[in-house]
């Protein structure tokens, strides 16, 4: 039986939802599972491990396709982990809830919000192992800004302080409330004001994304605010809807050495391809 399954990119935090919000894209990395030709399966590979979490790998071969940038914020380990977890449990017959798959993909990812979105697409929450999809989409356009350098998530992570000030915490806490009742309304303005108000991990980690600021400081047209995604490197635009033409082209004219790219949110998760 061949096995041909596919994830999405996906997008956490979303500003000051931190290891709460993320959100799932329309660009995908794909897989193919089929009889095995004689070769050892590499089953250190993340794939193959998640893989292994419902039915053996031996006798298999896995072929991938990656088209989500590797190291950039944008979710490809927690893509690679959804393909495995979901072509496993194919091939034992299983159809698990998405809070099994999150809790048996959580030993590989580590962290549940790009997994809990690659899951199952759209925009969600995740918390003490659980998902709930808020939203369909987001009441914004995304503009993907990707640099040509890599961060790795536990060097990023491991930039975070233990504690921050009590007024960091009250204002991240406040834009937090902003940006659900922005994704439940779908209302742009509140989206605008929650987007670029958090205190707890963009500031540490701003250094490795300096066109964030840069963003910011200098907003194309249609702008209504700029996240880091994920740990970054790569920076979110989030533009009107109705301009989003004329904040892709600005941006790309302002930043030559890095890839601009629109994303659409998909509501599928990761599944059969």
């Amino acid at each position: 039986m061949t096995i041909r399954v596919r994830a999405p990119a996906t997008s956490a935090n979303i500003g000051p939802g931190f290891d709460v919000v993320a959100v799932a894209f329309d660009l995908w990395n794909e897989m193919e599972v089929g009889e095995g030709n004689g070769e050892p399966v590499d089953e250190t590979h993340l794939a193959v491990r998640a893989f292994s979490r419902f039915a053996s790998p031996e006798g298999r071969s896995f072929t991938f396709t990656d088209r989500i940038p590797r190291e950039r914020g944008l979710g490809s380990s927690a893509a690679v982990v959804a393909l495995g977890l979901v072509a496993g449990a194919i091939a034992a017959g299983k159809d698990p809830h998405a809070d099994e798959l999150l809790a048996e993909g959580l030993p590989f990812e580590g962290h549940s919000d790009n997994l809990a979105a690659a899951l199952v697409g759209g925009v969600c929450l995740t918390w003490d192992g659980q998902i709930a999809r808020v939203a369909d989409d987001v009441p914004a356009a995304a503009i993907a800004v990707i640099p040509q350098e890599r961060v790795k998530t536990a060097e990023a992570r491991a930039s975070l302080p233990e504690a921050v000030p009590h007024a960091d915490a009250v204002t991240s806490v406040v834009h937090a409330t902003l940006l659900g009742a922005a994704l439940a309304s779908r209302n742009e303005l509140l989206f605008a004001a929650a987007a670029s108000g958090d205190r707890l991990h963009e500031p540490y980690r701003a250094a490795h994304a300096p066109h964030l600021a840069a963003i910011r400081n200098d907003p194309p047209a249609g702008f209504l605010g700029a996240t880091l995604s994920g740990s970054g490197p790569t920076v979110i635009a989030w533009a009107e809807k109705k301009r989003v033409a004329e904040t892709v082209a600005q941006l790309a004219e302002r930043f030559p050495d890095h890839e601009v790219l629109q994303l659409a949110v998909t509501t599928t998760g990761a599944g059969t391809a």
